[in-house]
């Protein structure tokens, strides 16, 4: 069966969730679809203690905020309660349980097929985020290794890791995290792999937080606040080369604003560092029958690998000619917008200092705002 409807939004986590909202509140008709049988099911499978790193006072989505009992970091479980509690708030009813199959232009329409039905809209809001699918490289020799090798998506907590040998592979905000975690529940040794420079900076450096720092730099020119935001990093977490950690040629912000590539946020994983408590190994040259052949020659042996290697978006599985409205790495262009399809637009694939949820809440509002107006002079031709 066909179903028409003014605007299809894919992906019930917080962009998906905001831009329903802001519709809402527009009187601006809408489904939005959902794959899992819950909102936010990326939050709900997330590692048990994930916190933001993004204070609560700039973290709230359109309209509605956290409560006022939530710390000042929240948790998972805050998300997860925040987003069913926005979901109720704004009687949004997703459908849920359904997953979108194919998305494709015909005759100035969009025609979106899920596993359920067909729908015909004259837009389509893509927020499915950009961690839809873990990236999992492999190695040679990974085959014979006697471990366990798993992706971060897989983790939940350190318990059963407690007294085991573990490498960690990446360390980004979720490697780093990862790697504290299980230190906590026990194991040892815990070895990071990390092949390249990267930039690193306290959540909280002189009782501000990097979001707010991030907020206020970003108030200023980039010639200004580039070299800036890289003469506080270094200020704030010295000369770490000893411990296996370069810094990269360009600091945080200019590191995320022009390629992308966040830094990461330090809650104690460089503390451990220094106390020995994690070691840091380089890149991975080939997997062992027990363990791994790192690219400076040593071998260790390890009892199970994690791979924090990070997600893809994947919008290509299931959006018609991806290529022609995303980059070279499969990022829509642009990030949170239109594109150059008319009624094609996407929300929550930038991550910028100043905060992800913060920047989404923002987006949200300019794009349902947009939509109001396309929506009210198409009527009125009508």
């Amino acid at each position: 069966m066909q179903h028409d409807s003014g605007t299809i939004i894919v992906g019930a986590g917080p962009s998906g969730l905001a831009m329903a909202a802001c519709l809402k509140r527009a009187d601006v008709p809408f489904e939005l679809i959902e794959r899992a049988e819950h909102v936010g099911s990326a939050w709900r499978s997330h590692y048990e203690r994930l916190h933001l790193h993004t204070v609560k006072k700039h973290s709230n989505l359109p309209y509605f905020s956290f409560p006022a009992g939530v710390e000042k970091y929240p948790s998972r479980q805050d998300v997860v309660d925040y987003l069913d509690a926005y979901m109720r708030h704004f009687d949004i009813e997703p459908r849920l349980g359904e997953e979108v199959i194919s998305i494709r232009r015909d005759n100035g329409a969009w025609q979106t097929t899920t596993t359920r039905r067909a729908y015909t809209s004259q837009r389509v809001v893509i927020a499915t985020g950009y961690n839809r699918r873990p990236v999992i490289p492999t190695w040679p020799g990974e085959e014979s290794f006697q471990g366990a090798i798993i992706h971060s998506a897989e983790y939940r907590n350190g318990e059963p890791y407690r007294g085991k040998r573990v490498l960690v592979v990446g360390i980004g905000n979720t490697g780093g995290e990862i790697a504290i975690d299980l230190c906590e529940y026990g194991a040892a040794p815990v070895h990071i792999s990390v092949r390249g420079p990267i930039n690193v900076i306290p959540r909280d450096y002189l009782g501000t937080p990097a979001q707010v720092s991030g907020i206020m730099l970003s108030k200023l020119p980039r010639a200004v606040r580039y070299p800036l935001s890289k003469a506080i990093a270094r200020v704030a977490t010295g000369d770490l080369s000893r411990y296996g950690i370069r810094w990269p040629e360009f600091g945080p912000i200019e590191s995320v604003e022009r390629f992308g590539r966040v830094a990461l946020i330090d809650i104690g994983t460089i503390d451990l560092i220094k106390r020995g408590e994690i070691t840091v190994v380089p890149g991975i040259k080939r997997f062992t029958e027990r363990g791994v052949a790192f690219m400076d020659g040593a071998t260790h042996e390890y009892d199970a690998v994690i791979l924090a290697t990070g997600y893809k978006p994947r919008i290509e599985d299931f959006l018609q000619d991806a290529h022609d409205v995303t980059d070279e790495a499969g990022y829509p262009v642009p990030p949170a917008g239109e594109s150059k399809w008319p009624g094609l637009y996407f929300l929550g694939f930038v991550n910028p200092p100043t905060g992800l949820l913060r920047q989404i809440a923002i987006d949200a509002q300019r794009i349902a705002a947009e939509i109001a107006y396309t929506a009210t002079r198409s009527h009125a031709h009508a």
